[in-house]
């Protein structure tokens, strides 16, 4: 089977969770074996792992033909075609994007990020899916979050293949309920014209149901997994400096996230103890503000701001940690846990988040719960054998979590829809 893949982000150049899971799912779905897979990013870099799926960048993609001759055209054709035919051919030719600013080689530029002109992007990137989608051979879109969605409509609309959208988040997600309506028309608009919706939860599936009005049977939860840890990392020697418990936020800072109940749990621990640090791994729009929070309650000098970590940067971080905390307010699912667990780090995560669903060897608190929170942070870096057994039976269970089980999933969806 093949199929056309829609996305955003590609390892190793991530800013998020996207990356990560599309990357993994992809490689799950191929180890399934019969399956032929492009995926399609807005620009590569030529790093990106290509063992698994053939990796087309929009950035290189042509859309006008800016070397057509037309008189010459018009003499070898024209006596064969009426008026309408020969403007329906230059039309295609030229696609009708001669308004959009092309390279030399007819290409728009992608910056493979998220920039301030990001709806922009999203819309040339809907463009330049068209072209591919008449070039390529497929059985079934996939397209992978709202930034894509245009792009798979537009595939869906040339091919007539089934669309299938695989929704990692949601606006009400991002905004704590402040909804971009630009970004909920784009997203309501995927879920309309998509012939199956995956969710990566049961609470993003309650959400997409319940805020997009969408048939319950339309949508199926599919929970994302992890990448087994390599031996490299495994072996990985990391040295934390100090005899001090460590206690670790890995993550974007942003209201999603829910930093600042991190560091207000922070300082209900160090009332009780004095030898624990804690760090807050990564960047984000509310970085400044947790910052002045940290000095507000007198704990600045226990706490460390590391910017953002990329590659091993981030199982460094994780090998000298003794806790993980991911407090976020509301996680359509979290890889990060799975990922502390795989390297033997206790793990706390917020009763609202995707990956609860599944973790039965991590401690669960509301959000907003911050003694409760604080709690479990005391009691991991207090009770050794709480440690121990939090360790040994998060590990066990984590390395359980496949990318290849998800895969199977997803094939006997496109299964479904196909008939293939």
């Amino acid at each position: 089977m093949k199929a056309l893949m829609f996305g955003w982000e590609f390892p190793p150049h991530i800013l998020g969770g996207l990356g990560t899971a599309s990357y993994g799912l992809t490689k799950g779905m191929a180890m399934n074996g019969d399956m032929d897979i492009t995926f399609v990013i807005p620009k590569p870099f030529g790093d990106e792992d290509k063992s698994f799926a053939n990796i087309i960048g929009a950035t290189n993609t042509p859309i006008v033909y800016k070397d057509v001759d037309w008189d010459m055209v018009e003499r070898r054709f024209g006596y064969c075609m009426n008026p309408q035919e020969y403007f329906d051919l230059r039309k295609h030719i030229y696609a009708d994007f001669s308004y959009l600013h092309t390279n030399d080689m007819g290409c728009i530029e992608f910056s493979g990020k998220y920039p301030d002109n990001l709806l922009e992007e999203i819309n040339n990137y809907s463009i330049v899916a068209g072209v591919i989608a008449r070039k390529e051979q497929y059985d079934v879109i996939h397209s992978h979050d709202w930034l894509t969605y245009p792009a798979g409509i537009h595939a869906k609309q040339i091919s007539g293949k089934p669309l299938v959208i695989h929704v990692h988040a949601t606006d009400f997600d991002r905004s704590r309920g402040n909804v971009n309506p630009q970004v909920f028309a784009i997203e309501k608009n995927g879920m309309d014209y998509a012939d199956h919706i995956i969710t990566v939860s049961n609470l993003t599936r309650k959400t997409v149901i319940e805020k997009y009005g969408v048939d319950p049977a339309k949508v199926t939860t599919v929970h994302n997994a992890v990448e087994p840890m390599s031996q490299e990392i495994l072996n990985m020697a990391a040295s934390r400096g100090t005899d001090e418990k460590v206690v670790t936020f890995l993550g974007r800072i942003t209201m999603q996230k829910g930093p600042e109940y991190f560091v207000e749990a922070a300082a209900k621990v160090l009332q009780k103890a004095k030898n624990v640090r804690f760090v807050m791994a990564g960047s984000g729009d509310m970085m400044n503000e947790m910052i002045r929070l940290a000095a507000r309650r007198n704990i600045a000098d226990k706490f460390h701001f590391t910017g953002f970590l990329r590659g091993n940067a981030v199982y460094e971080m994780l090998k000298v940690s003794d806790v993980y905390v991911m407090p976020s307010v509301s996680e359509p699912f979290g890889i990060s846990p799975l990922e502390a667990m795989q390297v033997g780090v206790p793990t706390i995560i917020s009763k609202q988040s995707g990956c609860a669903e599944i973790l039965h060897h991590a401690i669960k608190v509301d959000y907003w719960d911050i003694d409760a929170m604080a709690d479990a942070m005391y009691s991991i870096i207090t009770y050794p054998s709480l440690y121990r057994y939090l360790k040994e039976e998060g590990k066990t269970e984590v390395d359980e979590i496949k990318w290849e089980y998800a895969g199977k999933k997803v094939i006997d969806i496109y299964k479904r829809l196909t008939g293939l």
